[in-house]
């Protein structure tokens, strides 16, 4: 069975996760980009390389065009009377497919492609409610489960029409179609509103923004995946940021169940927006009247060596379950119940650059286990590469997790990590 694995950069989560987990599937893959150069640098070490090829993946018809001219060289001739289909016997070589990414750019894609050639895949409804915050704000007050004040900013519009609506402030502004806290800010005024946006719009051209409401308390994940006949929570995260104005993720302790009110009030509002098959990331925070409102929906497994850690801390094939759902299959009946039965915690926190520069210095990659604890380091850049000073996820120079039976003993084991260590920038 061959998989086609959709992507823009390559990310740990794809090279450290999804692609050993299809080589033990016993799948073949094939990764379509539109940047195949990085692609086949990253995946040069993998013991079982995938074909990399070249594709607009930003545009569905250019996906749907390329599997199709793929298949047509790789799988035999369809039999009489029509194509070949996902029913076909997975035994025949290039007989059986599935399309699958975990990029936040590309989930609607995604969803499209595989719906053309009637495999699993997600509602592309769903993932485009997801993708548009201010769809998916529209969506949920629509629904009547909750009500975010907010103004969409169309690409290109003067931002001094926002002095004419109706937000309290402060509020936050953001790219409509956003990631990783890009561009994310909180701002007091009006007149910081209009500056900040024209900012925006003078490095994110032709993109739309949206300005909401800022919505105040802890912030918190909640992962889950579902096979399109049930969905199952896998646990969640209590998330540190970074002080206002910006919205940078410095640290995430492992959370094995939520309150089940919390929990309910987040799956009512996912269930809404129609996420049910694959994984899902979903941020939100919690009002000191117990109310949980969501921040954002991202429609695929969580990153930044969050999802290898949460693999470790459930003890499950994490990434083989979630190609599994995409091939077809169904999730143990007991997964969320084996999750939340868990009995160990961890830590996830990124060593974050506080100035624009060289990066001269930092640890290379380390495992260990002392203690009971076991710690991982993964670098995100490179000794030599200058960058600016982003103020966003962009400035992680690397993650440190550590997983092990008691939350101090985690949390220790992952300060002396960073305590031993020197990350040094260079103006």
């Amino acid at each position: 069975m061959r998989l086609y694995l959709l992507a823009l950069n390559p990310t740990d989560s794809v090279t450290q996760g999804f692609l050993p987990a299809a080589a033990r599937l016993g799948l073949d893959v094939t990764v379509l980009t539109d940047h195949a150069g990085p692609h086949r640098s990253a995946y040069a070490g993998l013991a079982r390389v995938p074909e990399v090829l070249e594709c607009d993946v930003r545009d569905f018809r250019e996906v749907v065009g390329v599997i199709s001219r793929h298949r047509a060289t790789d799988a035999p001739a369809a039999p009489p009377g029509g194509d070949r289909t996902a029913s076909d016997p997975a035994g025949a070589p290039g007989a059986a497919f599935a399309v699958f990414s975990n990029s936040d750019h590309l989930q609607t894609q995604t969803a499209l492609a595989a719906e053309y050639f009637g495999l699993p895949g997600k509602d592309w409804k769903a993932t485009l409610r997801a993708k548009n915050k201010g769809q998916l704000r529209r969506h949920l007050a629509a629904a009547g489960l909750d009500t975010v004040r907010s103004v969409e900013l169309p690409a290109g519009r003067d931002p001094s029409v926002l002095r004419e609506s109706d937000l309290t402030f402060p509020v936050v502004v953001k790219p409509r179609e956003g990631v990783a806290s890009e561009d994310v800010s909180l701002v007091p005024d009006a007149a910081e509103l209009v500056r900040r946006c024209a900012e925006i719009q003078h490095r994110r051209g032709g993109e739309a923004l949206v300005v909401e409401e800022f919505l105040e308390g802890p912030l918190h994940t909640l992962e889950t995946l579902g096979d399109g006949r049930r969905r199952h929570v896998l646990g969640g995260f209590r998330t540190r940021l970074s002080a206002p104005p910006h919205f940078i993720e410095e640290m995430l302790e492992f959370v094995p169940a939520h309150p089940p009110a919390v929990v309910a009030q987040v799956l009512a509002q996912l269930d809404a927006t129609g996420v049910g098959l694959g994984a899902c990331h979903t941020e939100f925070v919690v009002q000191p009247d117990g109310r949980a409102r969501i921040v954002e929906v991202n429609y695929r497994a969580i990153g930044d060596q969050c999802d290898l850690m949460l693999a470790e801390l459930l003890g499950i094939p994490l990434f083989e379950l979630v190609l599994a759902v995409h091939l077809g299959r169904e999730l143990p009946a007991d997964l969320g119940e084996r999750c939340a039965a868990g009995a160990l915690r961890g830590r996830n926190e990124p060593v974050c650059a506080d100035r624009a520069g060289t990066l001269s210095a930092a640890p290379a990659p380390h495992d260990e286990r002392r203690d009971g604890v076991r710690l991982a380091y993964r670098p995100l850049r490179a000794v030599g590469e200058r960058h600016e000073h982003y103020r966003t996820n962009r400035d992680y120079l690397g993650v440190v997790w550590a997983v092990g039976p008691d939350q101090a003993a985690v949390d220790t084991a992952v300060a002396r990590f960073i305590a031993e260590n020197r990350w040094e920038i260079t103006p």
